[in-house]
């Protein structure tokens, strides 16, 4: 019966499969063409249901991000987001140390070096016992932000964001023994956190109530991804499922009315977390993969709670959770002119589904690649933000490309969705594959969907 149930969960989250999928292909799929170079061509795309490493979704791993100088077993067991404290301990009563901020930059490198993204957390203890392991007063905190940013900007394009840590036990915004546990620290920390980010790096705080406090304005379409405040701030959840409310993260007695305002901020901000201890039936698959698909979790973590993660697996729903965690794209249709000759002008039609459970939250462009012989032409389609691609829904969208003179016979089209930062563009870790067989190609970062005709 469970996994009859489960079986229903994953259909109505996903979809119904296509049969048992083959691996990804890297050849160019066949000509859309036919003899009439005034007709189009519509062409219909089946999704995979198989787990993709996608970057900047899925479960992430914990490391120690000062100590590390290899983090390959990250990429080599499937996942591409880390997680990482940085302690600041020794600096309750000092400035940062150079060498310490030098520790910091190495370890960001390392993070690059191996193809990967980190969420940061700031933190002046490891909790639980505050009395013991204080965190640092107001303004030592806010000095301390002033001389990690320039750290944090050189290193902006493999942050995935840093979480609003620096107050009280493990930097969760409670238990401050210098008082920072109230809303106008905690307004100055956030605020000189995002100062410290480029306008368009989030942050997360631990409980919603924070949120709404320090900002009080709702975000909608129109304010999301504007680089406003109240564009800027998600929600990590660090004992998810644990109890009724989640350890304290939802106000007794209001749990369903601040879900209901996180998911919604989920559409647009980044939501994850962690659970903290196994609290069967609630933790366990069938409420667990309806939660996160409810809230929009684009991460969680794999290290912890061990027993929790365990028992998704044991139960069933760990394929579906790694599927459905972020974004997941899967290209539906495709109309294409059946030739075009070299110089001319032709237009691409195209419909792309979200299956995932959130959408998108930092920058990516969209690029249409056509390739021809030993070279290519990679053109941007314009006023399309894949930030947009709301989850469970379908966007189409079309733009007018020119074929260059010089493209001859098969010339093949491919979309791609680099990273925004220039010196990731090259490597195609940071590229985004679709959920469809056989388009990946795995060595440029492209997903190559069809071929048309070059005619002279």
């Amino acid at each position: 019966m469970l996994i009859e149930r489960l079986r229903v969960v994953a259909l109505t989250l996903f979809g119904a499969t296509c049969g048992p999928s083959s691996p990804p292909r890297t050849n160019v799929p066949p000509p859309v063409t036919t003899p009439d170079a005034g007709a189009s061509i519509a062409r219909v795309y089946a999704p995979v249901e198989t787990r993709i490493e996608n970057p900047e979704r899925g479960f992430y791993r914990f490391v120690e991000l000062t100590r590390e100088t290899d983090l390959g077993w990250v990429r080599q067991g499937g996942d591409r987001i880390v997680f990482s404290y940085v302690r600041l301990d020794a600096f309750r009563a000092s400035a940062i140390s150079p060498a310490a901020l030098a520790a910091l930059e190495r370890g960001l490198d390392t993070v690059r070096a191996a193809g990967l993204k980190i969420v940061l957390r700031f933190a002046y203890n490891d909790g639980p016992y505050p009395d013991s392991e204080p965190d640092a007063p107001l303004d030592r905190v806010l000095g301390h932000i002033r001389q990690v940013a320039p750290v944090l900007r050189a290193h902006a394009d493999v942050i995935l964001l840093v979480q609003a840590g620096f107050i009280g036990a493990w930097g969760e915004w409670h238990s401050s023994t210098h008082g920072l546990d109230t809303p106008s620290s905690k307004e100055a920390v956030l605020r000189a956190l995002l100062d410290a980010l480029p306008p368009d790096r989030m942050t997360q705080v631990r409980y919603p109530e924070d949120r709404r406090r320090i900002i009080s304005d709702m975000l909608d379409e129109a304010s999301a991804f504007t680089g406003a405040l109240t564009a800027r701030v998600g929600h990590h959840n660090d004992c998810f499922l644990a109890s009724d409310t989640d350890e304290g993260t939802w106000p007794e007695g209001e749990t369903a009315r601040w879900q209901s305002v996180i998911a919604d901020d989920g559409r647009f901000t980044p939501i994850g977390g962690e659970s903290c201890r196994v609290n069967a039936p609630r933790s366990s698959c069938p409420t667990a993969a309806a939660e996160l698909a409810r809230m929009h979790y684009s991460f969680i973590n794999r290290d912890w709670h061990p027993d929790v993660v365990r028992g998704w697996r044991d139960g069933g729903c760990l394929d579906v959770i790694e599927r459905g965690l972020g974004y997941r794209f899967t290209l539906e249709r495709a109309e294409l002119p059946a030739a075009v000759r070299a110089g001319g002008a032709f237009r691409v039609r195209l419909t792309v589904r979200n299956a995932g459970w959130a959408a998108m939250f930092n920058p990516r462009p969209l690029r249409f690649v056509m390739i021809y012989g030993d070279t290519h032409t990679a053109m941007d389609f314009t006023r399309i933000d894949p930030r947009r691609w709301a989850p469970g829904a379908s966007v189409t969208f079309e733009e007018t490309f020119t074929l260059p003179a010089n493209a001859r016979g098969e010339v093949g089209l491919a979309l791609w969705l680099p990273d925004a930062a220039a010196r990731l563009q090259a490597r195609p870790e940071y590229s985004v594959q679709l959920a469809n067989e056989g388009l990946w190609d795995a060595s440029r970062g492209w997903n190559i969907f069809a071929t048309l005709s070059a005619r002279e």
